[in-house]
């Protein structure tokens, strides 16, 4: 059966594999404009709030519109959206507080749970190719990222607990994309950026936060940043997660690492070094694998890699 009714299904595939492509180079270049708003005064918790708020605002008419179709799964919005909303806040935090690098390697373990809680709640069953994929891509990660200097990538700090908690729910907001299927992308995407809102939201209350004292600019900056740069990633992610077996589109996100890698020493004074770039082809190469498996399984490829050993 055609999974995808009244579409160009086999078209599906090469649309996901570019919207992650897409996705994962703005996700690596977005610590930039964060760390000028925090340069301005505006802080990791209230970035988020006023970011994922503006996008918020701007998913209120696919709310509506879809509103009939909430009551069908309820319960998946609901954890998909608080799942997301950690994911954001924490890594966000995460890098704010802790050493970068560090920061990056723990949330990106997240492929590895991706893999784990597919299968344990999808019933996906990566075949030997997928597996060796995703070791291709993780040894890619710790190449391209590992400073002995720091360490082996074990939580030592509030930081690294906050990155790996953020690589677990990321995996787990993947997944469940992925089992909300019959969901449309834009109600998923909607409900995971109110779920950033709400935990924002909370956490200040909570830390009763002052108001931040920063210009009109600073604020439109962060809501226009929110309400268009969030907007256009997160609806790549869920469209691409939602049109893929999420053990491939894990491999995928990890492009996001040489995104960070070349932006960084575009717009700061920081060196790649060549262990940096050896790691970052591995992760290319790796993406390019789980890509081509993607375009030759086709739109069935999730119901095939279930089935295979």
């Amino acid at each position: 059966m055609n999974p995808y009714p009244g579409s160009d299904a086999a078209a599906r595939p090469a649309w996901a594999v570019a919207a992650l492509l897409f996705s994962a180079t703005l996700w690596g270049v977005l610590w930039y404009p964060l760390r000028l708003l925090e340069g301005q005064g505006l802080a990791g918790l209230w970035s988020s709030l006023v970011l994922y708020g503006a996008a918020g605002l701007v998913g209120l008419p696919v709310l509506w519109r879809l509103r009939g179709v909430m009551g069908r799964r309820p319960g998946g919005l609901l954890v998909l959206a608080l799942a997301s909303g950690w994911t954001n806040i924490a890594f966000i935090l995460a890098v704010l507080e802790g050493q970068v690098v560090r920061v990056m390697l723990l949330f990106f373990l997240s492929p590895l749970w991706t893999v784990l809680l597919g299968r344990l709640l999808l019933g996906e069953r990566p075949n030997t190719a997928a597996r060796l994929t995703l070791l291709l891509a993780m040894a890619g990660a710790v190449v391209m990222l590992w400073d002995p200097a720091l360490g082996l990538p074990w939580p030592r700090s509030e930081a690294d607990w906050l990155a790996l908690s953020a690589g677990f729910t990321f995996a787990l907001a993947n997944v469940l994309v992925r089992r909300l299927a019959e969901l449309p992308v834009g109600l998923k995407a909607v409900s995971a950026w109110w779920g950033v809102v709400l935990l924002a939201g909370l956490l200040i209350a909570g830390q009763d936060l002052p108001l931040p004292q920063v210009t009109a600019g600073v604020w439109a900056a962060a809501a226009a940043l929110g309400g268009v740069g969030i907007v256009v990633m997160t609806l790549a992610v869920v469209y691409g997660v939602s049109h893929m077996p999420v053990h491939r589109s894990a491999v995928i996100l990890l492009f996001e690492l040489v995104a960070g890698a070349v932006s960084s020493q575009w717009l700061t004074d920081e060196v790649v070094l060549p262990r940096e770039w050896a790691g970052g082809a591995l992760i290319v190469l790796a993406g390019w694998f789980a890509a081509r498996a993607s375009l030759t399984a086709g739109p069935e490829g999730g119901r095939r890699v279930s089935e295979s050993g």
